[in-house]
């Protein structure tokens, strides 16, 4: 018998769950700077979301942050758009409909929003990424390599 699908909900800064999967995702940054980051989307609600997946015990599954963007997006055509700054499943839930999960939500936040497109990246190396987006019905818009010159 397949497992339920996960439920999505939206949280808020104080979220453990949500707190130790961007730690998962951005290790490179220590827990206090994640937690300031945090305080400082959920007080915007309209221009940034956030949700957590878990299983029917309410064990955390994935987590993913979606922005509103103004600015001008790589591979779009519209404004404002929906922009994914991070998904993440744990190893154990992936090919379950966790990411997919996660989606819908994004999609309806987005839409709400008054967006036409939804946009994401990912480096050039991450091919799990590049399939996982593809997956959720992404088509490859560019490939960018990023410079900078320090001024002295």
């Amino acid at each position: 018998m397949p497992n339920p699908p996960p439920r999505v909900d939206p949280v808020d800064a104080g979220n453990e769950d949500w707190l130790a999967l961007r730690l998962m995702l951005w290790p490179e940054s220590s827990r206090e700077e994640h937690v300031a980051e945090m305080a400082r989307v959920a007080e915007d609600p309209f221009r940034f979301g956030q949700f957590v997946a878990r299983d029917a015990d309410g064990a955390r599954l994935g987590f993913a942050e979606v922005s509103l963007r103004t600015d001008y997006v790589n591979g779009t055509e519209s404004s404002p758009v929906a922009f994914i700054e991070g998904l993440y499943v744990l190893p154990h839930a992936r090919r379950q409909g966790v990411a997919s999960a996660l989606m819908k939500e994004i999609v309806a936040w987005a839409r709400a929003r008054g967006c036409r497109e939804l946009a994401s990246d990912a480096l050039l190396e991450n091919t799990g990424s590049h399939a996982m987006h593809a997956a959720l019905g992404f088509t490859e818009t560019e490939r960018v390599v990023y410079f900078r010159r320090l001024l002295d």
